[in-house]
C-alpha cells in the first residue's frame, strides 16, 4: 500500500549546495538520503512529497557541511499481508511468475498462479489443463499478498496468490463476473501514516 509518512531528521546539506535556495537544497540532500530507502518500518521510500519545517542550521566543528532539523513527508510503499495488488506479469519460469507490482515485484509460485492443473510451455506461458485459461509475459492481472521477508533488506521478497475469487488475469475476473463466480472485489491503493 502506498503511505505519506512524516519524518523528521538532520538532515546535512554539504558545502557545495550553499548557493542554492535553502528549501532545494534540503530537499535535494533528503532525496539523495532516502530515494530508494527500504526498511522494515517504512517500506520502500519512493518520493520527498513536500517539506513542512526547516529549523535553524548548525555546523559541526570538522565537517563543514550544515544541518537542519527538517520535518518532511516521504510517499512510500509497503506491502501488507493480505493486501489486493494490480501488478503485470514480468517473467515466467518453470517454477513460476515474476509479479511487477510497480515500486516491487513478487513471485508467484507456479500452484498458486490458478486452481487447475498448469503446465508450462517453452514459450514462457502457462496453461490450465481444464479452465484452458493461459498465462503470458505483459498480462494485467490481480494478486494477494501471502508473504512479506525483509531478511535481505536490500531486496526484501514478496509472494502472491491469484487462486482466490476476485483474483487472477483481468481477463479471467471479468468473465468470472459474468458468469457470477465468486465475490470480486476492487484493490484499493493509498493510506497515510505518521512515524518519527
Amino acid at each position: 500500500m502506498f503511505y505519506k509518512v512524516k519524518l523528521r531528521d538532520h538532515i546535512r546539506v554539504a558545502p557545495d549546495k550553499f548557493g542554492m535556495e535553502l528549501r532545494q537544497a534540503v530537499i535535494t540532500e533528503i532525496k539523495n538520503k532516502y530515494s530508494g530507502y527500504i526498511s522494515k518500518d517504512l517500506g520502500l521510500v519512493i518520493d520527498v512529497s513536500d517539506v513542512e519545517q526547516i529549523g535553524e542550521g548548525i555546523i559541526i566543528p570538522g565537517d563543514g557541511a550544515s544541518y537542519y532539523d527538517t520535518t518532511f513527508n516521504l510517499l512510500t510503499f509497503e506491502p501488507e499481508m493480505h493486501e489486493v495488488v494490480r501488478g503485470k506479469i514480468k517473467d515466467i519460469a518453470d517454477f513460476g511468475v515474476f509479479f511487477s507490482l510497480g515500486p516491487l515485484d513478487g513471485m508467484i509460485h507456479i500452484s498458486q498462479t490458478m486452481n487447475d492443473y498448469v503446465s508450462f510451455s517453452k514459450d514462457k506461458t502457462l496453461q490450465g489443463k481444464e479452465t484452458k485459461r493461459s498465462l503470458k509475459v505483459n498480462d494485467k492481472c490481480r494478486a494477494r499478498i501471502i508473504a512479506v521477508s525483509y531478511k535481505d533488506i536490500a531486496n526484501p521478497k514478496l509472494g502472491l496468490t491469484m487462486r482466490q475469487a476476485g483474483l487472477g488475469k483481468e481477463e479471467w475476473i471479468e468473465q468470472d463476473l459474468k458468469e457470477g463466480k465468486g465475490n470480486v472485489r476492487k484493490a484499493s491503493g493509498s493510506g497515510e501514516k505518521k512515524k518519527k
